[in-house]
């Protein structure tokens, strides 16, 4: 079964990036997060949205 949110340290596994670059994406807003309580989540969705731009943009 697929994970429909991910954690920080999830995302930046999946993208082969550190953990402070997840956060400087969110921060930039390059890639959408959302709070539960003190803890930071990305939708899978979020992440596909994002791949899917940088390849648009590498492509171009």
């Amino acid at each position: 079964m697929t994970t429909a949110v991910l954690t920080v340290d999830q995302v930046a596994d999946r993208l082969g990036i550190s953990r402070w670059k997840v956060h400087d994406l969110i921060r930039s807003r390059e890639l959408g997060s959302f709070k539960i309580g003190r803890c930071r989540r990305i939708s899978e969705a979020a992440v596909h949205d994002y791949i899917s731009l940088r390849t648009e943009q590498e492509a171009a």
